[in-house]
């Protein structure tokens, strides 16, 4: 069989390059007490005792094959939408069973003064709509009432 590599003469030589490329740090050759060696930093993060739970919870539940639940960023905002637009339903439902007899009261009020408001906005508009010989006819009464009642008087 051929081998399928070739052979530069130029680059026979090539044990002589060497393998590692960076250049050796002078401090650890020279044991100099003057030189301030190089510590390796600490991360806070991983010393802290929540991260390491955290870090052994996942191991183990990775070991027995529990994998966190992965949902998409777009389904746990709706999920938390709708956990929220359902506490704040129960609150206001609620709110609204724990009125007082004033607030019932009040609100009754309210609803009749709106009732009579309707009731005289139709009628208003139910004048207006009318023709001009009604009008005149309703104006003619009301003079012959109010002259009647001055005679009597």
């Amino acid at each position: 069989m051929k081998n399928n590599t070739v052979e530069y003469p130029e680059l026979k030589d090539f044990t002589l390059i060497p393998k590692n490329i960076m250049a050796e740090p002078d401090y650890i050759e020279d044991d100099n007490p003057e030189l301030i060696k190089p510590q390796k930093l600490i991360n806070p993060v991983k010393i802290s005792r929540n991260h390491q739970d955290l870090h052994r919870e996942l191991l183990m539940n990775q070991k027995r094959g529990l994998a966190p639940q992965n949902k998409p960023e777009l389904q746990k905002v709706m999920e938390k939408r709708k956990r929220d637009q359902v506490i704040k339903q129960q609150k206001e439902e609620e709110a609204q069973k724990k009125k007082s007899d004033l607030e019932i009261e009040l609100l009754k009020r309210q609803q009749k003064l709106e009732q009579l408001e309707l009731e005289k906005q139709k009628i208003q508009e139910e004048q207006e709509n009318a023709p001009e010989f009604v009008k005149v006819k309703g104006n003619l009464r009301r003079t012959g009432q109010e002259m009647a009642e001055v005679q009597d008087s």
